[in-house]
C-alpha cells in the first residue's frame, strides 16, 4: 500500500481554487460556473477564486495545456489557497501531464477534488504521494439546478470538512437522475431535476466475509488509458486494494468492464484486489441495467479466474447525481453479509 499525504481540514473562511484542467466549460457557460462557485460559497462558507486561465474560452483552454497544468501548479504553490476544485472533466487532461510538477504538489499539501476526466490529475497526485478526492465539479454537482442535492453536499461536509471517521455509505434515499438540462440555457438553472427512486446498491459475492483495504479507483475510460504508464500503480500499490470505478456519460455497456478487467487479470492486477465498487452507470443506462456491470464482473472473476472478492455495484459516485465523495488510499470495509460498505477513518486532518 502506498502511504498518502493527507490534507488538512477545510474550513470556513478558506479559498479554493477553481481550475481548468480539460474541457473549457467554465468560460463556455459563464452562468453555470457562477452558480456552482455561488452555490459552494454558500453552503460551506468558503470563497471559490478562478485560476488566470480557468475562465477562458473553450478553444483557448483546448489549445493551451500547459497554461492549465501552470494554473494548478500555481494553485497548490500559493500559501492562500486551502483547496482545488475542478471545473469540469473532458477528454485531455492527459496533455497536462508533461508540465506537472510531483515536488510541488507533495510539498504543498491540499485538498483537490473532481471527477471523470480529472481522474488523471488523481493519478498524478497519487504518484506525488497526496490523498485527493474523487467527487463533484463546479459545473456538475456543485451547480446542480436549484441547488446541491444534500446527499452530495453532506458527503462533500463530511469528508473535507470534518477531520473524524467517515463511516457508513448508504444509497441517497431520496433517489438518483441523470436527467439532462441544457447548460447553454441559462432559464434552466433554477429548474430541479426529477430523481427516480433508487432501488439500493447490489452486492455480489461468492465470499460472505468482510474485506478491508484502501481505495482506489476512476473513471473507467481514464484508467484504461493508464494502465501500463508511470502513473498506473505498482503492484505493491494494489495490493489488498479497493478498487472503485464508474463510466463516462457514454454509458459503454457491460462488456466493455468485463473487457477491463480481464485485461487487470492478465497483468496481475486483478488477484491482488481484495473488492470492487462499482457506480451507477453514467448516461441513460436504464435502471433494470444498473447492476448488470456488477453481474458481468463477478462471474468472469468467479468462472475465468476463481476469483470470489465482494462487489458492489449500482453504487452513487461518478457520472450519475447526487453521488459521494471517495478519498484516495483510505481505509475502506465492505461487509457483503451486513450489506455494508464503511470508510473506516477520515478524509483530512
Amino acid at each position: 500500500m502506498k502511504q498518502l499525504i493527507k490534507p488538512g481540514c477545510l474550513q470556513r473562511g478558506d479559498r479554493l481554487a477553481a481550475v481548468s484542467l480539460s474541457w473549457g466549460g467554465a468560460g463556455k457557460f459563464p452562468h453555470r460556473f457562477e452558480a456552482g462557485k455561488r452555490q459552494m460559497e454558500e453552503a460551506f462558507g468558503i470563497e471559490v477564486v478562478p485560476t488566470n486561465n480557468a475562465l477562458r474560452d473553450e478553444a483557448w483552454i483546448a489549445k493551451n495545456p500547459k497554461a492549465r497544468a501552470e494554473d494548478l501548479m500555481e494553485a497548490f504553490a500559493d500559501p492562500q489557497i486551502s483547496g482545488i476544485v475542478s471545473n469540469i472533466g473532458g477528454d485531455d487532461s492527459i496533455r497536462i501531464l508533461p508540465y506537472l510538477d510531483e515536488d510541488t504538489i507533495r510539498s504543498n499539501p491540499k485538498v483537490f477534488i473532481g471527477y471523470s476526466d480529472t481522474t488523471i490529475t488523481h493519478l498524478a497526485c497519487y504518484r506525488a504521494g497526496l490523498r485527493t478526492f474523487y467527487g463533484p465539479a463546479v459545473l456538475s454537482g456543485f451547480a446542480e439546478n436549484g441547488g446541491m442535492f444534500p446527499y452530495l453536499e453532506n458527503s462533500v461536509r463530511k469528508t473535507l470538512f470534518e477531520a473524524e471517521q467517515i463511516g457508513e455509505l448508504l444509497p441517497n434515499p431520496d433517489g438518483w437522475t441523470v436527467e439532462f438540462h441544457d447548460w447553454g440555457d441559462p432559464s434552466l438553472t433554477t429548474k430541479r431535476r426529477s430523481l427516480t427512486p433508487s432501488a439500493g446498491w447490489k452486492f455480489h459475492s461468492g465470499n460472505k466475509e468482510a474485506v478491508s483495504g484502501h481505495l482506489f479507483g476512476g473513471c473507467y475510460e481514464i484508467l484504461d488509458w493508464m494502465r501500463g504508464s508511470k502513473y498506473w500503480p505498482t503492484p505493491g500499490e494494489l495490493d489488498g486494494a479497493i478498487f472503485f470505478i464508474e463510466t463516462s456519460e457514454e454509458a459503454p455497456p457491460p462488456n466493455v468492464l468485463q473487457r477491463f478487467f480481464r485485461c487487470l487479470a492478465m497483468n496481475g492486477d486483478l488477484q491482488r484486489l481484495k473488492g470492487i465498487l462499482i457506480g451507477r452507470p453514467g448516461g441513460r443506462a436504464p435502471a433494470n441495467e444498473h447492476s448488470e456491470y456488477g453481474n458481468i464482473v463477478e462471474a468472469t472473476l468467479r468462472e475465468e479466474y476463481e476469483v470470489t472478492i465482494p462487489i458492489v455495484s449500482g453504487m452513487d459516485f461518478g457520472h450519475t447525481d447526487p453521488f459521494l465523495t471517495i478519498p484516495y488510499g483510505a481505509k475502506c470495509t465492505i461487509n457483503p453479509t451486513a450489506e455494508m460498505v464503511t470508510i473506516d477513518e477520515s478524509g483530512v486532518n
